[in-house]
């Protein structure tokens, strides 16, 4: 059977949802997660649906990709077509052709789980490693302990805070306060929780937004940051288990996270939370 690329509309974005949650497990390696698109919602949803990728192979979905930039593409693949020679090979093409509509010519980047056969192609056709990235999980068999701060489910009244300690932790003037309503108002938010950590005062010094891809799967958090004026006061390890806690509740089996190796503290953050880290991981990328 023909293995068809589409850009799948506002609704087709729930199937494409519907096959990552499906996906999901603890012993996975670390892959595009349903909340990895349930966060992209901030930008709304039509945008969302613009940046979607699907390949599938007699109506079936067998991999799923969404573009995080023009230049970046993360994806994942079917539990029993890892390995599927065809897949990976149509996987190349449409990645290396930019009139394939997915990436463009020049520097570009891939995010694949590791054990994809597509990883050994691109390496035939001479496709490079970038900086490594440190993938950490949490068990959450166990109950999970008090997270020893003021925390908050994140609402509407609360969206400038969301938005406050975003622009602060991650030194940018993107978020918004309608970056939490448009994300709220996704067809995926009902698997998630946003979650504030506040001082003494009443000031907000963390946020965390998880996402559950249903019980006894793993959750994810993305994103997790705290304000500048807060940082080294134990609120980002505070927030996270916040998060855990939340994830548990929804009946999530695990939780897990990624980032870059670089973000010594980012790491360091996550360890203090009960995360174990697991071998690097590297995207792939194109040189121009």
């Amino acid at each position: 059977m023909t293995i068809a690329l589409s850009t799948p509309t506002a609704d087709g974005v729930r199937e494409a949802i519907a096959a990552l949650r499906e996906w999901q497990h603890d012993e996975a390696p670390m892959q595009l997660h349903p909340g990895d698109i349930g966060w992209n919602y901030r930008f709304g949803t039509v945008e969302t649906a613009a940046v979607v990728r699907t390949w599938s192979r007699d109506g079936r979905i067998l991999a799923v990709g969404m573009l995080d930039s023009p230049t970046l593409v993360r994806m994942t693949v079917a539990p029993d077509a890892f390995r599927d020679e065809d897949l990976a090979r149509r996987l190349v093409e449409d990645f290396s052709l930019p009139e394939r509509g997915v990436l463009p010519e020049g520097a570009v980047s891939i995010e694949a789980p590791q054990g994809l056969l597509l990883h050994d192609l691109l390496t035939d056709e001479g496709w490079g490693l970038d900086e490594p990235w440190t993938p950490l999980f949490r068990d959450l068999a166990e109950a999970v302990e008090d997270p020893g701060v003021r925390i908050e489910a994140i609402g509407p009244e609360q969206a400038q805070d969301f938005a406050d300690v975003l622009r602060s932790a991650f030194n940018t003037t993107r978020p918004t306060r309608e970056y939490w309503h448009e994300m709220s108002a996704g067809p995926f938010y009902a698997d998630a929780r946003c979650l504030g950590a506040y001082d003494d005062r009443g000031n907000p010094a963390a946020m965390v937004t998880v996402w559950s891809a249903g019980p006894g799967r793993p959750g994810l958090v993305e994103p997790m940051g705290v304000h500048a004026d807060h940082r080294g006061r134990g609120y980002g390890r505070a927030i996270t288990v916040a998060g855990a806690v939340a994830l548990r509740e929804m009946g999530s089996s695990s939780v897990r996270v990624c980032t870059p190796s670089s973000n010594v503290g980012g790491v360091a953050t996550y360890r203090a939370a009960g995360f174990a880290a697991g071998p690097e991981i590297a995207d792939r990328i194109r040189k121009v």
